[in-house]
């Protein structure tokens, strides 16, 4: 029989086996359960403040980087401005220098027009007299006396403006 005694049951031992373990397990709760929940909340919390942290971060760099591509358009359109401005203020420029220099060639072309028309008026008086001088000294040496020099000159004078209308 002493082979049964080693596997028989004892009521006894079981319940206080199982008294330990209720008072373990209430002395663990007591003593570990609340300090471990206590820096599990912590941490839970610590791990909340580094995400809002994140979170915070992430949307400071979003508003930074609207803020950034904001001034970028501005200085985009800012610099098509003056760009804009620019061409405009050259293209005027460039017609006033074009308008300057029309009316000087004009100016130029007007005076070497004159001065044209003042040289063949030269030109044709110069050869009137040159003319007037020889046909003068011709028909005196023909004529010798019979019509004196002034009424000669007169006579070759209107001859000559005759010439003179029929070619113009």
């Amino acid at each position: 029989m002493q082979n049964l005694d080693v596997i028989s049951v004892n009521l006894w031992q079981i319940l206080i086996s199982l008294a330990n373990l209720v008072i373990l397990f209430l002395l663990v709760k007591k003593l570990f359960y609340k300090p471990v929940k206590r820096i599990l909340k912590e941490r839970e919390d610590e791990i909340n403040v580094h995400y809002f942290a994140a979170e915070q971060a992430e949307s400071d760099a979003l508003k930074s980087k609207a803020e950034y591509e904001e001034a970028l358009s501005d200085a985009k359109a800012e610099a098509d401005g003056i760009i804009k401005d620019a061409a405009e203020k050259a293209k005027r420029r460039s017609d006033t220098i074009i308008d300057e220099a029309e009316q000087k060639a004009s100016r130029i072309v007007r005076q070497a027009e004159q001065d044209a028309v003042l040289e063949r008026e030269k030109a044709t008086d110069s050869i009137k007299r040159e003319i007037i001088e020889v046909s003068s000294a011709l028909s005196e040496k023909l004529i010798q006396r019979e019509i004196n020099a002034d009424d000669h000159k007169a006579l070759i004078d209107s001859f000559i403006e005759e010439i003179g209308d029929g070619n113009e």
